[in-house]
């Protein structure tokens, strides 16, 4: 049995030149996987086809490795045989019990040929369908809408039946286009965007900003990366950078405007990617920016985010004209909706409102204020790993996960911790019993100043929506302190 890989058509149309080192780099990417999936065979390379001989055991294997590799439209599972004549033809199809189970039903069969041949598939079609005709009983055929299809294919004097068909990713090989950093965050947008540039032949590294320095979050984007790279782009080994923001956040949010802190966050990630893209070589960027998904994604915030590239830099948006639908759909059709459902949107939490539209000289001035030492530390201090040392990465953390109490009323000596920012506690303010004590710290200030209070109470946090307060009363556990719970607020 044998497997038959057709390419890309996007491939087959390449000059000679480009459509061989496109298959090359194909052959190589396919040959890799396989191998690290203790899988040793040839793989044979064609004009237009590669094949892969294998034993029956194995191509359940192999398949399921294939599905996954981009530059691949479309691939057969075959019984291969060498035939000289019409009636060769058939006696293959006999011994390959392709026509068992035809009885009380209709059938077609469907020939396409490669090189010269004194006879047109039309030709052989009508002959075998006649002959089977003949033969089995109480059949018919049916050449439009038929119960079952026997499909094959003869190249010269070899003949392929096909036994299977699978569907490729198509795309281009990894590797036949230049190196990419994608921003990713873990929630659908970023990480359908990554997918989309592997399968355009593209070696995805990662760079992960860690806005609020929790390490569950992290861990989570870790698993998400892990999959994408293991299932899509395991032929090759790349990298995953994660950046600590946390102490930029907090800088953006003592010193800039509310609305504007959504636009300077993202262009400081983009300047802080860049440099690191920059010092690895890579000259393109990639993000899940969706145009007028979000304040910060208006054309104009866009320009503004696009000047923080480095001359050298180019930033990609494969989803720019999508609509969330879509990329939900596409994020479970390659298996990360439901890792990337359980990841919060740090950035709708931390920025409520952003400006749609604002000029670059405001934006710049606003940014003066910041303190450029702690950016570049940030960056500096950044974590790089490779990705196929994730699962040990995760394996050797401690457990992160805690069961928290959650209230829902509060009682007269519980104080309440309101976490949210300055913006938001005046926009919003909480209203609790007059008996229970309200202290506000915001979240980026929290674990600094939580040592400092008094640890024989018990503190309860709040926002808005409970989830910044989880993860905070997270981190704090992880901190070594249990005197923490979370307020739910209920509404009536």
């Amino acid at each position: 049995m044998n497997i038959i890989i057709k390419f890309s058509p996007e491939i087959i149309i390449k000059s000679k030149s480009v459509r061989i080192f496109f298959i090359k780099v194909l052959v190589k990417n396919i040959q890799i996987i396989l191998k690290k999936h203790n899988i040793l065979v040839a793989v044979v390379r064609y004009w237009d086809y590669l094949e892969i001989k294998c034993e029956d055991s194995s191509y359940l294997k192999i398949s399921k490795v294939l599905v996954n590799v981009p530059g691949i439209h479309h691939f057969l599972y075959v019984q291969d045989s060498t035939v000289f004549s019409l009636e060769d033809i058939y006696h293959q199809i006999m011994l390959a019990n392709c026509c068992s189970r035809l009885s009380g039903k209709t059938f077609c069969v469907r020939v396409k040929r490669y090189g010269n041949h004194i006879v047109t598939s039309q030709d052989i079609e009508r002959y075998l369908g006649n002959k089977i005709n003949c033969v089995i009983q109480n059949v018919r055929v049916n050449l439009i809408n038929p119960d079952k299809i026997i499909y094959l294919e003869i190249k010269n004097n070899r003949l392929f039946i096909i036994v299977k068909r699978y569907k490729g990713l198509g795309g281009f090989p990894i590797g036949t286009q230049r190196e990419c950093l994608s921003l990713v965050s873990g929630g659908f947008d970023s990480v359908v965007s990554s997918y989309m540039l592997i399968r355009r032949g593209c070696k995805v590294h990662y760079c992960f900003f860690n806005l609020i320095g929790d390490i569950n979050h992290t861990i989570e984007v870790y698993k998400i990366v892990y999959y994408l790279w293991k299932k899509f782009s395991y032929s090759h080994n790349v990298k995953f950078i994660c950046v600590n923001f946390s102490h930029v956040v907090k800088e953006l949010f003592v010193k800039i405007q509310p609305n504007y802190v959504g636009i300077v966050l993202k262009r400081l990630m983009i300047q802080a990617a860049s440099s690191i893209a920059t010092c690895r070589n890579i000259q393109v960027l990639s993000t899940g920016e969706v145009l007028g998904q979000v304040s910060s994604q208006t054309l104009d915030n866009l320009i503004l985010i696009n000047n923080m590239v480095s001359f050298n830099c180019m930033i990609l948006r494969p989803l720019i004209a999508y609509d969330k639908e879509s990329i939900i759909e596409l994020s479970r059709k390659i298996g990360t909706e439901a890792l990337s459902r359980t990841i919060p949107e740090f950035c709708g939490m931390i920025v409520k409102k952003s400006s749609t539209k604002v000029s670059k000289k405001h934006i710049e001035w606003e940014e003066s204020f910041l303190n450029s030492l702690i950016f570049q530390k940030t960056i500096d201090q950044a974590h790089i790993i490779n990705v196929y040392d994730i699962s040990k990465f995760i394996s050797n953390q401690r457990s992160c996960f805690f069961d928290i109490e959650t209230k829902t009323k509060l009682d007269s000596q519980d104080i309440i911790l309101d976490i949210r920012t300055d913006y938001e506690q005046k926009k919003n303010p909480i209203h609790v019993p007059c008996n229970v004590q309200v202290q506000k710290i915001p979240f980026y200030n929290l674990i600094e100043c939580f040592p400092n209070l008094d640890q024989s109470k018990v503190y309860v946090l709040y926002c808005d929506y409970g989830v910044m307060s989880r993860l905070q009363a997270v981190h704090l556990y992880q901190q070594g302190f249990r005197n923490v719970k979370v307020y739910r607020l209920i509404s009536n």
